[in-house]
């Protein structure tokens, strides 16, 4: 899967279609498909009736008097989720006409769409300083900007004025235009989550299962820090036998970064010749929504699974313990409130190599990077972006970033 920079306003893409048509088959809502990809749950309703592909059974259809007749519509297509993959009968003979979502259709139509809009409108000096003389004089006169897009020909949608407004580009100002200071900016939405579809068989229960059948005795417990808010944020990996822990910078808290990210981490492992289910076969992590991209995480670039990923009970982070005690190392350095913005993925690896080269009572006096490096090898840290701090030469502290 694809959601987590901010899928938000982001056009769907090949990927996220098939994996939009996929969970169609699977009978999930529009609202779990949407959190899975980092969505709204009405960007995905309205992809899928936009692209309704309608097959027809070659059956001519007439009255008695010979005249075709249409098709009848199933009342099952009049709600949601408006077509017959996740019907049992599809493949079955039915005399209804089909509704089918088609990842490949609607991605051709998008890319059709996508080529013939960017083609655009010739806009020059001269034409813009006309269409500001038309729309800011009659939005001046008290005209509300839907009658005027209606009764004038201005060449722009009633989106670009609204951008234009907001970037000053227009003789009129906000007073101007009476919906903008008449109505507040939304409120923000709640934090996203992790759909219920997404956590069957992966419940801190069946997690808890897997470790006694299997035997095994060490997993990577995953989190994100955040800095300020809306603003970057850091994912972190613990490995629990020694608690080393990398971190990925994120430019946001979304699904899609977060996966474009682990993709891009087994990427460089991959060239390392490193396999990431290798080194992190099992994971834990908590119900955010920025780990909603199950598949992004557990399988590898061919589809195939590498790693078990299970999900802590809601608002028990108890249940990974030493990521959360891992935390506090970092915020030696980098206090809470301080933002991620103007850090980058060289800061974060420079951040935890200091944090893994403090050496641990809980350890034998050792630290992270010695155990780490011991079981796995130096060039696995190196691609983790983690390097070798002398003891004398670690700093815990805000200096760290100040030198």
């Amino acid at each position: 899967m694809p959601d987590i920079r901010s899928s938000k306003n982001k056009h769907l893409q090949l990927e996220e279609r098939i994996e939009i048509e996929q969970c169609l088959n699977r009978k999930m809502t529009f609202k779990d498909i949407g959190k899975l990809l980092g969505k709204d749950q009405t960007t995905i309703s309205k992809e899928v009736k936009k692209h309704l592909e309608i097959r027809d059974d070659g059956v001519k259809r007439t009255d008695s008097k010979g005249n075709p007749i249409a098709q009848d519509i199933c009342p099952a297509l009049l709600r949601a989720p408006f077509v017959c993959n996740p019907c049992d009968k599809r493949h079955y003979r039915c005399s209804h006409q089909k509704q089918l979502y088609s990842a490949k259709t609607a991605q051709r139509d998008y890319e059709e769409l996508l080529s013939g809009s960017r083609e655009g409108i010739p806009l020059n000096k001269e034409a813009f300083y006309e269409y500001d003389r038309i729309l800011s004089g009659k939005l001046k006169d008290g005209q509300h900007l839907y009658h005027i897009m209606q009764t004038t020909d201005l060449g722009r949608s009633k989106s670009s004025a609204y951008r234009d407004l907001h970037r000053g580009y227009l003789s009129a100002n906000a007073l101007d235009f009476p919906r903008v200071v008449k109505f507040k900016e939304r409120a923000p939405k709640r934090e996203a989550y992790v759909p219920k579809a997404a956590k069957i068989g992966r419940t801190y229960e069946d997690f808890l299962s897997y470790v006694d059948d299997s035997g095994t005795k060490t997993w990577v417990e995953m989190d994100t820090v955040i800095g300020s808010i809306g603003g970057k944020v850091i994912m972190t990996m613990d490995f629990t036998f020694c608690n080393f822990m990398p971190g990925l910078l994120l430019d946001d808290k979304s699904a899609q970064t977060l996966s474009d990210k682990v993709r891009g981490l087994k990427e460089d492992l991959a060239k390392a010749g490193i396999r990431f289910g290798d080194i992190i076969p099992l994971a834990l992590t908590d119900n955010g929504g920025e780990f909603a991209n199950v598949q992004a995480i557990e399988n590898d670039s061919a589809g195939l699974k590498e790693t078990s990923l299970f999900f802590c009970d809601p608002y028990k982070s108890s249940q990974k313990p030493r990521v959360e005690k891992n935390h506090t190392l970092f915020r030696d350095i980098v206090p809470k409130g301080r933002s991620f913005d103007g850090f980058s993925q060289q800061t974060v690896n420079l951040i935890f190599s200091h944090v893994n080269s403090i050496k641990r009572k809980s350890l034998g006096g050792k630290s992270p990077y010695e155990l780490f490096v011991f079981t796995y090898g130096e060039a696995v840290a190196t691609a983790l972006g983690i390097g070798y701090i002398p003891p004398d030469k670690v700093i815990q502290s805000p200096k760290l970033l100040e030198k």
